[in-house]
């Protein structure tokens, strides 16, 4: 196994970090690196220049408009994008349902959505939770039935992430209560602008409306937004949840955000506890067994070999190292954690290491900065896309047997 990179990979690893350079707005770098809250038109706005150069669709082959680029490729161009503070590409669209279509949509569908995600003029929203179906996906009750050339949608969905900016959402619905609850299951394209449809926002700790709950009232899509067969979406939706699994690892923004701690700690005056600096320690051990587990995969697959699925085994390594590093970071603001002054951050100021000594707020550069509502937030993450403990299942059931 060569864990070393070529010097192609090397050359296309300076074109891309040169090409970030000059196309990522150093204001919207800044909000990255602090923390700092974005906006629709931060997110929207980067995909759109990422679109622009043919790179929102990075992962896709050339004969869907992608680059065609490598595993290897792709992992360099998520580390420079993370590493320069680019905000992350909202995979719905892009790294989520694309695949799918691409797989088992018609050339018609084909044609019609996929330049739109590509391009990042598309905004696309996931409708897979309800109130009463998380981690038990399957049991599902929101019902689409077949009227003549369309489907009548009846149901709600629940931690709809930023589905208020949604424009499209792929969609999981029931068909059919027949035999097991996994085989009436039906994947379903819907414009969210469709009358009966209704958003109504969740409001976190934050102030911040980052999920929402979506209601469908006798909503009418036309049948051709069907993805492949009636009664198999479950299949559709495990592809799906293998690309946000792998995704939810992050081991790129991880890195960045192990800058980040540190530069809090130090900032803080904690850096010099002996105690404290090895938490931070094992946190960058298991971040390096992190992306060496990703470079192993990425190495398999540059020789043709079969790498193991280890779409949940990444999952449950990034999400608990997602969580360890927030937890990290408010434990070292200490007390000024807790503040959240929304009109200051909105105002652009999060103020710095003498701000204090000019008689301002201590805390230093996070006096502003959400920390605990970060850290109560990336709580969801060894949740969402499958929880932890039932991924620790499939990955003894596939390793073990």
């Amino acid at each position: 196994m060569d864990l070393a990179f070529t010097p192609e990979e090397q050359a296309f690893r300076a074109e891309v970090r040169a090409w970030v350079r000059s196309h990522l707005a150093p204001e919207l770098a800044h909000k990255v690196h602090q923390g700092l809250r974005l906006t629709k038109d931060d997110l929207q706005g980067w995909a759109k220049v990422l679109g622009r150069q043919g790179w929102l669709a990075y992962a896709w082959p050339t004969e869907f408009g992608g680059p065609g680029w490598s595993a290897v490729q792709r992992h360099l161009f998520e580390e420079e994008l993370a590493l320069a503070g680019a905000p992350r590409i909202l995979p719905f669209g892009p790294v989520m349902v694309a695949p799918v279509i691409m797989a088992f949509g018609t050339p018609e569908q084909q044609r019609r959505f996929l330049p739109g995600i590509a391009s990042g003029e598309v905004w696309w929203s996931q409708g897979y939770s309800e109130p009463g179906a998380g981690s038990d996906l399957a049991s599902l009750k929101t019902r689409a039935e077949r009227v003549g050339d369309h489907y009548i949608v009846n149901g709600q969905k629940t931690w709809t992430t930023l589905g208020q900016h949604g424009d499209w959402m792929f969609n999981l619905v029931r068909t059919s209560t027949e035999g097991k609850p996994q085989a009436g299951i039906s994947f379903l394209l819907m414009d969210m602008k469709s009358p009966g449809i209704s958003v109504r926002p969740i409001r976190l700790l934050d102030g911040e409306c980052e999920v929402n709950e979506v209601f469908f009232d006798n909503v009418k899509v036309p049948a051709d937004q069907l993805v492949g067969e009636e009664n198999q979406g479950w299949t559709y939706a495990k592809y799906l949840l293998a690309h946000e699994r792998s995704n939810i690892a992050e081991v790129n923004r991880a890195k960045r955000e192990l800058e980040r701690l540190k530069r809090i700690a130090r900032t803080e005056g904690v850096w010099q506890d002996t105690r404290f600096r090895d938490q931070i320690a094992l946190l960058e051990v298991d971040i390096v067994a992190l992306e060496m587990l990703v470079l192993r995969v990425l190495s398999a697959q540059k020789s043709g070999k079969n790498s193991l699925d280890i779409a949940g085994l990444l999952k449950i390594r990034g999400s608990e190292i997602q969580q360890r590093y927030a937890e990290l970071m408010m434990l070292a603001a200490g007390p000024f954690a807790l503040p959240f002054i929304e009109e200051a951050m909105e105002a652009g100021w999060q103020g710095d290491a003498s701000a204090g000594a000019l008689g301002g707020f201590p805390g230093g550069e996070v006096a502003n900065a959400p920390l605990a509502a970060s850290y109560f937030n990336l709580r969801k993450t060894t949740i969402y896309g499958g929880s932890n403990e039932v991924q620790r299942n499939i990955v003894a059931q596939t390793v073990l047997g």
